[in-house]
């Protein structure tokens, strides 16, 4: 495997994806969404071989959101932008941005540091999801926009100057560093840069797919860009279990307050609020399954295909695993505070009842002496 001349390691064809993913309701109703934008929307497809051992129960929708200028250190660039509506309640926008024909891969590396973290992505990526969010407000639940967001980026090349084989592109000094966007480090250490493309995966003889936790390098002659669109479902997944393990933060701190206010002003026999702060509790845990439910459902594997198993390594390079477990732990703990609340709730009513029992019995045998009396 021979690293040979960077000076040949030069782009025919090829852009950057950059991503922005945000999210901005419980819930999409992508066909209510569809409808309302009418013209330039499509559902997302997978289309390449071993496509179909990947579900898309209710694929996103793509909409065609037009080209913008792009502000870089280089200067102006012209990119075309696509926002992706998934029925989970996240929105990916996505930037396309040109590679410039003979540019050689070491070349790209300072333009690829600088859009992973850029805040004129950033900006432009709010500015058109602000333009869009209007226009679907009647298909968004609980449609409030979360503060935080996630973002990646994908260098996907199509042609490649001499038609390197995917094991030669595989041995290119600079891949590493470009998924990196290290321009400060000359030659990364060989155990960094095993690291950096551990994840790596071909097809054919001519096509290679390496998967970092930031970005991802798609080496694809035939120009299917279903691996960016698995990747980005990927990223909206990592999104959402983000979300929900933020929001279960919230309702445990929130349940904790609620118990040690009211343990301090009330006795047991007349806790009031621990019946509708139980309610609110299973009211969470089954709008937060049913949303989980979701996320996990928004792509399915069926088989040990190719296209699966580049999911699976994104799913491991991106934690959305470890994200998914943390969640979990969270409904578990949530779950259990239900359980003692409602316990809690049983114990006061059965209480209360014993209590009524014996004033009732008091109050009848007072009445039997005044009648005797």
């Amino acid at each position: 495997m021979s690293v040979g001349n960077s000076e040949s390691h030069v782009l025919e064809k090829a852009h950057v994806f950059c991503y922005r993913l945000f999210d901005v309701a419980a819930e999409i109703d992508l066909d209510a969404a569809q409808r309302l934008l009418a013209l330039d929307t499509r559902r997302v497809r997978l289309t390449r071989a071993g496509a179909e051992y990947l579900l898309l129960p209710n694929p996103p929708l793509a909409v065609e959101l037009g080209r913008h200028t792009l502000n870089v250190h280089s200067g102006e660039l012209q990119v075309d932008v696509v926002g992706r509506l998934f029925d989970h309640g996240s929105v990916s926008i996505r930037l396309r941005v040109p590679v410039q024909p003979g540019t050689q891969l070491a070349e790209l590396i300072p333009l690829a540091d600088e859009l992973y973290d850029s805040p004129a992505v950033d900006a432009l990526a709010m500015e058109v999801l602000e333009s869009l969010r209007p226009g679907i407000a009647p298909a968004l639940r609980s449609g409030t926009l979360w503060e935080q967001s996630e973002s990646y980026a994908v260098h996907f090349v199509e042609r490649l100057q001499g038609s390197p084989s995917a094991a030669e592109v595989l041995s290119w000094p600079e891949l590493a560093p470009l998924l990196l966007g290290e321009t400060k480090e000359a030659r990364l250490s060989e155990r960094e840069r095993n690291d950096v493309l551990a994840q790596h995966f071909s097809y054919g003889e001519h096509d290679l797919v390496v998967v970092d936790w930031n970005a991802a390098f798609v080496y694809e002659p035939t120009g299917s860009i279903d691996i960016p669109d698995i990747l980005e479902i990927c990223n909206a997944q990592l999104l959402e279990f983000r979300f929900y393990d933020h929001q279960l933060d919230r309702q445990l701190a929130s349940v904790g307050e609620t118990l040690r206010r009211t343990r301090r002003r009330s006795v047991p026999l007349f806790r009031s609020t621990d019946a509708p702060l139980a309610r609110s509790v299973q009211l969470t845990l089954i709008e937060m399954s049913e949303a989980l439910e979701r996320v996990e459902n928004s792509l399915k594997v069926i088989g040990e295909f190719y296209l699966a198993k580049v999911y699976e390594a994104a799913l491991e390079q991106l934690r959305v695993d470890d994200w998914k477990a943390s969640v979990q732990r969270k409904q578990q703990t949530l779950g259990d505070v239900y359980q003692w609340l409602k316990g809690e709730v049983d114990t006061a009513r059965s209480l209360t009842l014993e209590v009524m029992v014996v004033a009732l019995i008091v109050v009848e045998v007072i009445l039997a002496f005044i009648r005797h009396g």
